[in-house]
């Protein structure tokens, strides 16, 4: 069965070569194929994600101490939890539309910047979204440089990166549990 399998998978992988290419570009993500259209268009896509997320910080934190008590403080969890959600899902969507699916990025930079900088988010949000930018400019160039003149889809250098420090994380919580 899995020859059989194997063999009609790549009869239809050679027949529609150009199509699966593009399927895995956006699949492993790939910034060499934006352009500034694309960065105009999601412009304002992410920079309201953005601004919404870096309004919510303070209130992020109030969260941090439990829902009982940021009710008793006088916020609407429910509120800012649907809002939070929504402003990341709109910047992160417009993102991946133009640049695939780049794994890793919201698991290395947090996590980083929280363990360097402390866990509030007054100061988690906007080093991520620093520190995310940089990560990414930094994982283009291995992509762009390692199969030269090829290249290699910049999920495939963030997933490099990105899958030890996911184990780490998850031995260091197995650890202190």
């Amino acid at each position: 069965m899995t020859s059989l399998t194997t063999a009609v998978q790549t009869f239809i992988l050679q027949r529609n070569n150009d199509v699966i290419r593009q399927v895995f570009s956006w699949v492993l993500g790939r910034l060499s194929s934006a352009t500034w259209g694309d960065v105009r268009l999601i412009l304002p896509y992410v920079v309201f994600s953005c601004v919404v997320l870096l309004m919510h910080r303070r209130l992020l934190d109030v969260l941090r101490v439990g829902d009982e008590e940021a009710t008793a403080l006088g916020t609407n969890i429910r509120r800012v939890r649907l809002t939070v959600v929504l402003a990341a899902t709109l910047g992160t969507a417009s993102a991946v539309a133009v640049s695939g699916l780049i794994g890793f990025v919201g698991i290395i930079v947090p996590h980083t910047v929280r363990l360097i900088f402390g866990a509030s988010y007054r100061r988690v949000l906007p080093l991520s979204i620093l520190f995310g930018a940089i990560f990414l400019v930094l994982a283009d160039i291995p992509s762009r440089v390692l199969a030269d003149p090829a290249e290699t889809p910049i999920g495939v250098v963030t997933a490099f990166f990105g899958a030890p420090f996911f184990l780490f994380l998850l031995r260091a919580r197995r650890t202190q549990s």
